[in-house]
């Protein structure tokens, strides 16, 4: 089992952490998801690599695309849609 960490744009609250934790735990292979606000960085298990792309590609479309990546104004809406179910959802 392999551990990484990737570093994320649009990461602003718990409400936040919460929707990436809840969501990329339901994906196939991907285990013990943890989310830094102060770092801005999302840690996980997984086997594979394609598990790796399959979380890069969730998090992008819950509005949270790796640094590096285009930062788009919808992706940056999708966030704060993302940020506020993470809160109702806590």
């Amino acid at each position: 089992m392999k551990h990484t960490t990737v570093q994320i744009q649009n990461l602003k609250c718990g409400g936040c952490a919460n929707t990436i934790v809840t969501q990329l735990s339901k994906l196939e292979g991907i285990f013990d998801v943890t989310v830094n606000n102060d770092t801005d960085e999302v840690s996980f298990y997984h086997n594979l690599e394609e598990e790796l792309n399959v979380v890069k590609t969730k998090l992008s479309d819950l509005g949270y695309p790796m640094v590096g990546e285009q930062n788009s104004l919808p992706k940056k809406a999708k966030s704060f849609v993302s940020c506020a179910v993470g809160r109702m959802t806590k």
